[in-house]
């Protein structure tokens, strides 16, 4: 029986064969080699991944950021494949260009990158790159840049959004908001280290000392402690400082002022009313004290009892003062608060 079986299994099977369609084999074939081909694609891709990877991760073994030019950024920023996110600073550093605020924004990038290569949670899904104008051009021209410094999140898949673009006139180019938008973007939480900063410590100890001295020096008169316009001035200088922005200048680290890379116009004056510029609130600063001297002025003329003649002359000149500086002032409110309707004297 065994032997009698084994030639009708070969039979069925024979007999399967022949009812194969012909032009099966060739289908079948060319299945099994597109299988190869799409195996070593993906075996290729993987490869060039790991290439790409390990060679960011040496770059940042010796710099938190590296340079690129045109070549490095299509390769390790635009072309695929890619598993990570690339921060990239678009700036001019070079002195030829004039850049304050290029190296004033490099400054706190950098601290940034620092804090993040020696985080503990350091890793390959985020690194930080820049492309300066004269080195990378043509990187300009592709993404219609006209202007730095600016920052930009390229994520690790698609393409970068409206939002992957640091709005760095609003918010300033500060350390801390800059780890703020980096986590809102991928994720990724950086706890910025700063360098250690003695210079506040010592001007404080200098005013200590110089306070101090003064007191000794003065010991037996201590009069002038209880100097009415004294504590007033001071007084003063506290409300200018604050009224003017300084302490949100030192919130959000904005800029001191603006320079157009086209036409080379510097701007004092930040068109938002959401941002300021450091000049911005210097030039406020000098505009309250002088609203301010003026009044004082009126003020004097009004309640001296000495010559009329020079009487009246405090108090045009206080009068003038109020008036010429308060319209300078409300003019720049104007500039930032667009379609505020009212002037006086200075559009």
């Amino acid at each position: 029986m065994g032997a009698r079986a084994a030639p009708s299994r070969r039979r069925q099977a024979g007999r399967r064969l022949r009812y194969l369609p012909t032009g099966s084999f060739p289908f079948l074939l060319l299945l099994l080699l597109l299988c190869i081909q799409l195996g070593g694609g993906q075996k290729k891709k993987e490869n060039l991944l790991a290439e790409k990877v390990e060679q960011l991760m040496e770059w940042s073994s010796r710099r938190s950021i590296f340079r690129m030019n045109g070549d490095k950024f299509r390769k390790f920023v635009k072309a695929p494949p890619r598993n990570y996110s690339m921060i990239v600073m678009f700036t001019a550093l070079q002195p030829q260009r004039q850049c304050s605020v290029c190296r004033q924004a490099n400054e706190e990038y950098q601290i940034l990158a620092n804090s993040w290569r020696y985080s503990s949670a350091f890793c390959n899904k985020l690194f930080f790159g820049m492309v300066d104008y004269d080195e990378g051009t043509d990187v300009f021209q592709q993404l219609n840049m006209n202007s730095a410094p600016t920052f930009m999140h390229f994520p690790s898949k698609g393409r970068p959004k409206r939002a992957d673009t640091f709005d760095l006139q609003r918010i300033g180019f500060a350390a801390e908001q800059l780890a703020k938008w980096i986590a809102d973007r991928t994720d990724v939480h950086i706890r910025v280290f700063r360098p250690p900063n003695y210079s506040g410590t010592i001007a404080l100890a200098l005013l200590v000392s110089l306070v101090g001295g003064l007191l000794y020096l003065r010991r037996n008169n201590l009069e002038f402690i209880y100097n009415k316009t004294g504590w007033a001035m001071v007084s003063l200088c506290i409300v200018f400082a604050m009224t003017s922005g300084q302490m949100w200048n030192h919130i959000r680290g904005p800029p001191y002022a603006h320079k157009n890379p086209h036409n080379g116009q510097v701007s004092y004056i930040h068109g938002s009313s959401q941002a300021q510029f450091v000049a911005e609130s210097h030039i406020i600063l000098v505009l309250n004290a002088a609203i301010t001297m003026g009044m004082v002025l009126l003020n004097e003329a009004a309640t001296s009892k000495g010559d009329v003649g020079k009487r009246r002359i405090i108090c045009l000149v206080g009068l003038g003062l109020v008036v010429f500086f308060f319209s300078f002032l409300l003019s720049i409110f104007r500039s930032k608060y667009h379609g505020y309707p009212y002037s006086f004297l200075i559009k």
